[in-house]
């Protein structure tokens, strides 16, 4: 039937049935959407998403939480909340001729967002980590993906130069959520649901990458690749497409009777001018590599493994003296006796004693070499101190090892100096010769079961997280698009692990970079994790359920790690970084990250300037993630590193005058309902981006939540 004549039916309707008229309308409109060739499927709309611990609001859609202890899936239907009085709510279920209400305790009752309602995002501050001095910050959202990337739009929209996304692969195993319920593999529209849940994503991806030279990279098996070469043609049309085949399981994987699969698929579109710079390194035959590293490892002067405790060497358990204020190694002790303290040897003036850690066994542990050997090497410039943290009292030592020294003196590493604390500046030659990347990749480095679970076990021990990425899998993918970008912005918005921002940090250190990355994850807890903590009576919101969640259990703890070299337990990281640029992990990297979870704000206290503890992140992470944030404003106004706010339009003057003696500003927002007034400020403050507040926010939350 054409679709004219569908809709003249749909006329006749209105004059007899305007609801019955709306409701085929509803239906409709679906099918005149769908193309006449490609990729058709249903959209599944709306999704929706459970948002346990946000505060409930007269207003709210939400759910009845099934009775603690029950581990049952309990009540889906949606509730509209009519009024709250005491801690009871009065519910109702919305529309509906048989209309049902019942009073509940706020507490058994759980927010729900669909898809294509409005919603106006804010950010809570859910702490820091800081070592990187005045480099701009990495970030990590804690959310529901799909929303944060609507906050994206107001905070990024075409700013991000790369995005890097490992999506579910829906495999079938209860490894995503649609709707709040897993997807199982019997589940007759699971491709349909996948592709639903994809599109709406990338489509506000899209909105967020430089249209004039960006790239996304997308991580893919054979369960979705097909479709999703499809989906990404549709949301993308015209932009040029490639598919890598890469290695990250070389044992392979078989369920018996077919090919043991040891690859899986990279996705790459390259937007604008993007495209791929050359390598000295064949990605396809590691043999065929012109040179190795220019990078030469140090050794931590940690003694790991078994063999790392103080019985096995006696010798190598003895105090570095080490001078603060210098920065400085003074002198090396002598190995300490059996029969004496630690607290008997006496530091000489000035300095301090740095002892071998105690061994993960919890023994005492001792140094990789002995106390004369540590001399020898330190005055020629082969053992040296790291960067210094008082505070946490780490003072990182390393040395060339034997092998290393051997290469050293043979001419196969070149001697280039040294620096300025007398340490040699070594490396290995430089290739001469680049090629330009195969599409099919084999390198040892990208082994997901090495360098993904068995790293981050070593990060965070005896922590789990399934199938985390290879670290040097995902730094070789940005590396071949964000090495001549020393100032990046990365987004993941399945951060997972964090191997994404991980990532970005050790290339951040090969070059001296500042490169930042914003990871978005939810903190789901796993399907059986849920079963055993629903049986004790917890539920999603409670915190002894809520710390077990991927962001806070997994994602930030790994970031902390990464930077600080310290296991949650705080103990030094017991690994090296392998391959382009070696050294100790414990050493971390002078990198800044701050964690944010999402909330969900009124409109109208938004308007009326009572939510700026909400959208005050926002702003700062419009302004470049970078410096001091306005967290609160006593007063008119207030200006940090990189954006200033202006409050009160009545100390304009003042206000502009003492931005003119900042460097740094890259935005101004002004706060006021009178565009005339707000051009007036504008037009003030030459050269700098201006926003309105809170006219522009409201406005983009407008546009976003149609799919």
């Amino acid at each position: 039937m054409e679709m004219s004549r569908l809709s003249d039916l749909l006329h006749i309707a209105s004059k007899l049935d305007p609801q019955l008229a709306k409701d085929l309308e509803r239906e409709i409109e679906p099918l005149q959407k769908r193309l006449p060739f490609g990729l058709n499927f249903e959209r599944h709309a709306p999704e929706a998403v459970e948002l346990a611990g946000h505060r409930i609001r007269k207003g709210n859609k939400v759910r009845v939480l099934p009775p603690r202890g029950s581990t049952e899936r309990g009540d889906q239907r949606l509730w509209h909340v009519d009024s709250i009085s005491s801690g009871i709510a009065e519910i109702s279920t919305p529309n509906g001729e048989e209309r049902e209400t019942q009073s509940v305790p706020v507490e058994d009752l759980v927010l729900v967002a669909e898809f294509r309602d409005r919603i106006y995002p804010g950010l809570r501050p859910d702490g820091s980590v800081e070592r990187g001095g005045d480099k701009p910050f990495h970030t990590v959202i804690n959310g529901e993906n799909f929303h944060v990337l609507e906050l994206l739009t107001f905070t990024h929209e075409h700013s991000v130069d790369a995005i890097y996304i490992d999506p579910p692969y829906n495999t079938g195993s209860r490894d995503w959520k649609y709707n709040n319920d897993y997807v199982e593999g019997d589940d007759l529209y699971r491709h349909s649901k996948w592709l639903a849940f994809m599109e709406r994503r990338l489509r506000l991806a899209k909105r967020l990458l430089k249209p004039e030279d960006s790239v996304l990279i997308v991580t893919i098996d054979e369960k979705e690749y097909l479709r999703l070469g499809l989906l990404l043609g549709q949301v993308f049309p015209g932009v040029p497409t490639q598919m890598l085949s890469t290695v990250i399981n070389p044992k392979g994987a078989s369920l018996g009777r077919d090919f043991a699969r040891v690859d899986e698929y990279v996705f790459i579109l390259y937007i604008g001018r993007a495209g791929v710079h050359a390598e000295t390194r064949d990605m396809l035959d590691e043999g065929k590599n012109n040179a190795p590293s220019t990078s030469v490892k140090w050794s931590s002067l940690i003694r790991g493994g078994a063999q790392g405790i103080r019985t096995d060497s006696p010798g190598a358990y003895y105090p570095v003296f080490v001078d603060p204020s210098r920065k400085r190694i003074h002198s090396f002790g002598e190995a300490l006796p059996w029969d004496r303290k630690r607290s008997q040897v006496k530091a000489p003036p000035g300095t301090v004693a740095v002892w071998p850690p105690n061994h993960p066994s919890g023994v005492e542990g001792r140094w990789g070499i002995g106390p004369s050997k540590a001399a020898e090497l330190y005055a020629i410039g082969a053992l040296r101190l790291g960067r210094i943290d008082l505070e946490n009292q780490r003072f990182p030592l390393s040395y060339l090892s034997s092998g290393i020294m051997a290469k050293v003196e043979s001419g196969e590493i070149i001697t280039e100096g040294r620096s300025s604390d007398g340490t040699l500046i070594v490396r290995y030659p430089a290739g001469s010769k680049t090629t330009q990347p195969k599409s099919v990749w084999k390198m040892p480095s990208h082994n997901a079961g090495e360098y993904g679970s068995k790293l981050l076990s070593a990060m965070l021990p005896q922590r789990k997280f399934p199938f985390p990425k290879a670290l040097y899998a995902v730094e070789d993918l940005l590396r071949f698009f964000v090495s001549e970008k020393p100032n990046a912005v990365i987004l993941d918005f399945f951060a997972g692990s964090g191997t994404t921002a991980h990532a970005v940090m050790r290339i951040n250190k090969q070059d001296s970079g500042r490169r930042q990355c914003i990871s978005v994850t939810n903190n789901e807890v796993s399907a059986d994790e849920q079963i055993r903590l629903r049986s004790q009576g917890l539920r999603p919101g409670d915190l002894e359920w809520e710390k077990l969640g991927i962001c806070e259990y997994i994602t930030k703890p790994r970031i902390r790690a990464a930077i600080t070299g310290l296991t949650p337990e705080g103990r030094f990281i017991e690994d090296n970084y392998k391959f382009v640029d070696e050294f100790p992990m414990a050493e971390g990297f002078e990198e800044n990250a701050a964690f944010f979870t999402l909330t969900y704000e009124s409109k109208w206290l938004v308007g009326v300037d009572r939510a700026f503890a909400a959208i005050a992140p926002m702003l700062w992470l419009r302004a470049g993630a970078v410096g001091s944030r306005i967290d609160s404003i006593e007063g008119g106004w207030a200006i940090a590193d990189s954006y200033g706010i202006l409050r009160d339009l009545d100390q304009a003057a003042d206000f502009v005058e003492a931005l003119r003696g900042r460097g740094g500003i890259r935005i101004v927002y002004v706060v006021t309902d009178d565009e005339g007034r707000y051009q007036q400020v504008a037009d003030e403050i030459r050269g700098v981006e201006t926003v309105r507040l809170y006219e522009d926010y409201l406005r983009n939350c407008e546009m976003t939540g149609d799919f």
